[in-house]
């Protein structure tokens, strides 16, 4: 088996592509190394860094793209759908949303930087309508920079990388295994990690068909909106719910009586979100908050049948 020097050598480019699109696209495959094993390699001669840099660009380009549009036609579904199959403990996205909306596009040049930014900046560009132009003018710097600087880092420092490089020619097919170990260790602890930060998060929930018992029963069951400000615009509140802000909620809740029941709802995997705002409104003394199931998914699709029930047993009374 030819070992990964022959194979950088051989393939590199096309490896650069590959992996610069798969870990774009959002699996867990690391794909700075590449670029500065690539750059390392343009100074003794045995690879081209303007073409590595570009079909770096390139992949970058069409991963940013593949998302932009998906969150232009999907909107706020395609954000929960990343946020449901990514290794990350389900914070949502909700202080993402809210960085992204405050800087606006701008953001695209630097996210690549930021872990779990890059993966929401893309679709939520789509979803906020902003423009393809627009969007491909910030992504498309955001992509040169990123790129341009790994390559840079191993173009300058290639004195070292080509001593971990003769290393591994060294080992041959052992380094691809020592290399592929490593890579399941990392998928093994991010998984791990979720698990451990589900456990931290259980609460007791309230299902859509109790929460309406409540309505019906006449208990007036508080309802708080617990997404992020850039959530809320792209999708419309339960009607007369409060809308949670950490900084500014204070005086509102300070106002609600602490045995009402307060139902919270976000629009994340998991309700994560909206534990999270419940433990802390229990820690301030509201000891029937609840996190609602499905957030504000199940209430959707609940609601429209519930007050189709209700016409028709109106019309069957008249």
């Amino acid at each position: 088996m030819p070992n990964l020097i022959s194979l950088l050598h051989q393939y590199g480019v096309l490896i650069v592509f590959a992996i610069v699109l798969v870990e774009q696209i959002g699996l867990p495959i690391p794909a700075v190394p590449i670029l500065i094993v690539a750059g390392a390699l343009s100074v003794i001669g045995d690879m081209s860094w303007p073409l590595v840099l570009l079909v770096s660009l390139l992949a970058c380009a069409i991963s940013d793209y593949t998302w932009f549009r998906a969150g232009r036609h999907y909107g706020s579904r395609i954000l929960r759908l990343m946020c449901r199959i990514s290794l990350s403990p389900d914070h949502c996205v909700r202080q993402t949303e809210d960085k992204f909306n405050h800087w606006g596009p701008k953001a695209l040049v630097v996210a690549k930087f930021i872990p779990g930014f890059n993966t929401i900046a893309a679709p939520m560009s789509g979803a906020m309508g902003i423009s393809s132009k627009r969007f491909l003018s910030f992504s498309l710097m955001g992509g040169l920079l990123w790129s341009g600087t790994y390559i840079a880092v191993g173009a300058i420092f290639h004195a070292s990388v080509d001593r971990v490089l003769a290393a591994l020619s060294t080992m041959g097919s052992t380094a691809v295994g020592v290399l592929a170990v490593l890579l399941a260790l990392f998928v093994a602890y991010k998984y791990l990690e979720r698990r451990r930060f589900r456990k931290a998060m259980q609460l007791e929930r309230i299902d859509i068909d109790d929460l309406f018992s409540l309505i019906d029963g006449g208990h007036d069951p508080v309802l708080v909106d617990a997404r992020s400000t850039t959530a809320q615009g792209l999708e419309a509140a339960i009607p007369g719910a409060l809308l949670f802000n950490a900084t500014d909620s204070g005086p509102v809740l300070a106002a609600l009586d602490r045995d009402r029941h307060v139902i919270v709802y976000c629009s994340c995997p998991n309700d994560i979100t909206a534990i999270s705002v419940a433990q802390q409104l229990m820690t301030r003394g509201y000891h029937r908050a609840k996190p609602l199931r499905g957030g504000l998914d199940a209430w959707n699709q609940r609601a429209p049948l519930r007050n189709t029930s209700s016409a028709e047993t109106a019309v069957l009374a008249r």
